[in-house]
């Protein structure tokens, strides 16, 4: 799965145009490196996101099927690691 369709589907962004944004940005990226919009998410990956003023780390823990999950089970899909 994308990444900026991941990051829509398990409810860390709004809308996917937002995910798609911040990786143009260059403010993503998976396993130290910036990912482009397009780049491929793999169970066991580090998402990094960096905001103004903190930054968030996620585990992958397995890929949605559908295109948006409930948000009561994104912790199925992602663990936040502490930075």
């Amino acid at each position: 799965m994308r990444i900026d369709k991941f990051l829509n589907s398990v409810n860390i962004t709004k809308r996917r145009a937002i995910s798609e944004d911040m990786c143009k940005s260059g403010v993503v990226s998976i396993n130290g490196k910036v990912a482009k919009p397009a780049k491929d998410v793999k169970v066991g990956d580090t998402i990094e996101i960096k905001y103004l003023e903190r930054v968030e780390r996620y585990e992958v823990l397995q890929i949605p099927i559908t295109k948006s999950i409930p948000k009561s089970k994104k912790d199925e899909f992602v663990r936040r690691l502490d930075v």
